[in-house]
């Protein structure tokens, strides 16, 4: 089978937890070919170069992102009006109230828009051009001041509409990729997107040009992305309303084509549900991690500090540092031996760097440097540390150096840091965020998000208590080997494959003959290659 696998951001030119899971998956099912179709973010993770490829990717297709494809084609009078038709369509689906009936008229707007583009972009080019134009805007205004509009779209003003429809542009691009004909998503027989939003939007253009299978992964719902994460620049309310509308009306049109869904934990499955995907289309699969390199630690019951806890992660705001450093001072107050280490991936990023000085700054503040004599050296109970460092130079031994491994984040997709975790037969003590409780299971303690003081509480619990820390640890490791391995995910993916291949038509490429038309028998020597052979073809054969 040939498979397209279409990312963004990330594999094959990125680490990173989407790198490595398309890695594992494109490894993992060997037997099969993979197209690779890369939408990179920027020139740096391009320059940054590409992983080693295994032999059976037969070729990677990348387009950036981060620049627009101006072909300097400027549309003449019948492209033009060809094209406001569309545009109108598709803005009209956007700003319009969705119906609670079921029969939503404005879903279908957009769908007809989208794909007139799409098929404009195709034949025409120059979609990048038009979609900045003042006809653009002018056509964006007229279809937020109609009546029945969403609330927040009509008090929407020109820098606005300028504003959104730059935006636009840029979510748009794979419309005009050339990446739809024959030779590049017309030649696989399914095509897998590993994530929703414009990534997926190759995927749902070679369903409507070629019949292609479309597979869509999310670990993240793009919608509730768009609502959880600030903007690199300021945008105003309509803006964002109006780009929460495009969000939720894509995110619908493909979980209307897709023929499966792969949300990767039940939190995801339910916001997939919520932007109206068919439940009977879902099949919740959960990330493959390789558990291997956690064994070691996960098999010593005796590893560990008895009064450390650990926080391992990456550095940002979301993750609510300032809380656990707030709950670890009340651990602190009853428990004065305990100690916090802190370790996190590297820091790249200033607005990450500047959140880790303030942190640093703060647990100076709340513990000052203690020394245990009057001629000893003060140190401080929280350690800052980074994963590769001289006290952890490996992952699972950053887990593996304390008894409680604590999760006090404020918003969460999948927690694969839980799960490391979980692999190293760590009680955890974690917020109730995400998919948190559903990875948990019951092996570990969850509080509410912003209570320090029950995050407190909930570690002290276990550190007082190792009998509970180990029975914890043991079902939390059983849990982790059960759900959560690459094994389990490749066979779901496998199966899923073949099944989809075995539901599409018979698509047969140009040069190609008649499958079957030659029966068995007719490569028998004697009697029966003497006798005439016909080919017939079947009811589900067709040209491509």
């Amino acid at each position: 089978m040939r498979i397209g696998l279409v990312t963004e951001g990330g594999y094959p030119y990125a680490t990173g937890d989407a790198g490595l899971w398309c890695d594992r998956l494109v490894r993992g099912l060997a037997p099969h070919e993979f197209d690779l179709y890369a939408l990179s973010r920027s020139a740096r993770q391009e320059d940054a170069g590409r992983v080693d490829l295994p032999p059976h990717v037969r070729r990677v297709r990348t387009a950036p992102l981060w620049a627009p494809e101006d072909d300097r084609h400027t549309y003449g009078r019948r492209d033009r009006r060809l094209f406001a038709g569309h545009f109108r369509a598709l803005a009209t689906g956007l700003c319009a109230e969705p119906a609670h009936d079921g029969g939503d008229e404005s879903t279908d707007a957009f769908a007809e828009g989208l794909y007139g583009l799409a098929e404009l972009a195709r034949e025409r080019g120059g979609l990048h051009a038009a979609l900045r134009s003042e006809l653009a805007v002018r056509t964006l205004e007229s279809a937020c001041r109609a009546p029945g509009v969403r609330r927040g779209v009509a008090a929407a003003t020109v820098p606005d509409h300028l504003a959104f429809v730059d935006q636009l542009e840029r979510a748009l691009r794979p419309l005009s990729l050339d990446w739809y004909d024959d030779d590049g998503l017309g030649a696989v027989d399914l095509c897998h997107a590993a994530s929703g939003g414009s990534a997926a939007l190759p995927g749902l253009l070679a369903k409507r040009f070629f019949g292609t299978p479309l597979l869509v992964t999310e670990y993240g719902v793009q919608l509730r992305a768009h609502y959880l994460t600030a903007p690199d620049a300021p945008l105003s309310a309509p803006v964002r309303a109006l780009l929460a509308a495009f969000q939720g009306r894509l995110a619908a049109e493909i979980y209307r084509q897709a023929a499966l869904l792969t949300p990767g934990n039940t939190h995801a499955r339910r916001w997939q549900e919520r932007c109206g995907a068919d439940r009977a289309r879902i099949r919740t699969v959960y990330p493959g991690m390789e558990a291997e390199r956690f064994a070691e630690v996960g098999e010593d019951e005796e590893s560990g500090d008895p009064t450390t806890l650990v926080w391992v992660g990456r550095v940002e705001p979301a993750k609510d540092l300032i809380a656990l450093l707030h709950a670890f001072a009340e651990v602190r107050k009853a428990q004065p031996d305990a100690r916090l280490r802190i370790i996190a991936a590297p820091v790249r990023d200033a607005g990450a760097e500047a959140y880790l000085a303030h942190c640093r700054t703060l647990a100076a503040q709340l513990f000052p440097d203690e020394a245990t004599g009057a001629h000893a050296v003060g140190e401080n109970p929280v350690t800052f540390e980074e994963i590769g460092g001289p006290e952890a130079p490996t992952l699972a031994e950053a887990y593996g150096a304390g008894a409680v491994v604590v999760l006090s984040s404020v918003v969460e997709g999948f927690p694969i840091s839980l799960v490391e975790a979980m692999f190293c037969a760590r009680a955890t003590v974690s917020t109730d965020v995400g998919a948190v409780v559903e990875v948990i299971g019951g092996t570990g303690l969850v509080v509410p998000p912003r209570n320090p003081r029950a995050l407190a509480d909930a570690c002290l619990a276990l550190l007082r208590d190792p009998e509970r820390r180990y029975r914890l640890g043991a079902a939390a490791r059983a849990r982790a080997l059960e759900l959560f391995t690459v094994e389990q995910n490749l066979t779901a993916f496998r199966g899923m494959y073949l099944e989809l291949l075995s539901h599409a038509p018979v698509r047969r490429r140009a040069g190609e003959g008649v499958p079957f038309g030659h029966p068995a028998e007719a490569y028998v020597p004697g009697a029966w290659a003497d006798q005439p052979v016909t080919a017939t073809t079947g009811a589900g054969d067709h040209d491509a």
